[in-house]
């Protein structure tokens, strides 16, 4: 428990002197959203751009024949992925096959608790993107968007890497798993944000990777947090049964969900399947 709280008092004090190392962004991020801020950019030098990133370039692949965009012609190159995927959603997009790329430790437990981190962030992910699917075949005039969740399921969790590199930082002293979990659930939220802030994300990427654990904050409207919310319950994240009943109950009455066992079905897994194929 000392060692516990000293991570813990180490993390809370660097926060305050605003000297907690933040993680950067991949260079191949900066340059996508650069390009997709500028007006004049078009669809063939967005391609050669991504192109220069082969995992990247792979991602696109994936999403741009995913079943989500509702297509049965297969695209096989960046160019004609783009295209599929359209510049306004490409930022979203290419940000969101990026970030895996910040998950990297060199030490064997961190490195665990990386991946572990990483593919929870992709069921979690899988999920809200399924719903967000369903849910925009129903609400056409949604302002609601597929590459909004996309992004924001994928970061959402992101205020865990701080803390794990803490941890490399200090292996003889933190990197067990005994002292990571405690600091990762009391601060991970924060640090998101601050994460968040730092990439120059808008203020609701902020407030999802600050806010998606903190079930005192209830949206009354549809809200990307209860798509996010979803994935955490279909993958057992929050513990609470009663906690887990009243959050499903209110997406059924918002139309998130068709009934509150619809998760449990072989169909929603199927769905779920598909879309966890994009980013593995």
């Amino acid at each position: 428990m000392a060692t516990e709280n000293a991570l813990y008092t180490i993390l809370t004090e660097k926060i305050k002197q605003d000297t907690l190392v933040l993680p950067t962004l991949p260079e191949i991020a900066l340059k996508v959203r650069s390009a997709a801020d500028d007006p004049d950019i078009n669809l063939h030098e967005m391609s050669d751009i991504i192109a220069q990133d082969p995992a990247l370039s792979l991602g696109m692949l994936k999403v741009a024949n995913n079943a989500i965009l509702g297509r049965s012609i297969k695209v096989e190159t960046v160019p004609q992925a783009v295209t599929r995927i359209g510049l306004r959603q490409i930022k979203s997009i290419a940000t969101a096959m990026a970030i895996e790329q910040v998950f990297v430790s060199h030490n064997d437990v961190v490195t665990m608790y990386m991946n572990k981190a990483w593919l929870k962030t992709i069921d979690i992910a899988s999920v809200a993107v399924s719903l967000m699917a369903m849910y925009l075949k129903e609400h056409k005039h949604t302002s609601l968007s597929l590459d909004t969740i996309t992004l924001a399921a994928l970061v959402h969790n992101i205020g865990v890497l701080p803390i794990l590199t803490e941890a490399e930082n200090h292996p003889d002293i933190f990197a067990n798993p005994t002292f990571l979990k405690q600091a990762i659930i009391k601060l991970s939220g924060r640090i998101g944000g601050d994460i968040t802030r730092s990439w120059g994300f808008s203020e609701e990427f902020t407030l999802l990777a600050e806010s998606w654990s903190d079930l005192t904050i209830l949206p009354t409207e549809v809200h990307y947090l209860d798509f996010i919310r979803a994935g955490a319950i279909y993958h057992n994240v929050f513990k609470n049964e009663s906690t887990k009943e009243a959050l499903l109950s209110s997406y059924t009455k918002k139309g998130i969900l068709p009934d509150v066992d619809y998760m449990d079905s072989d169909e929603f897994k199927e769905k779920c399947d598909a879309v966890r194929a994009m980013f593995i």
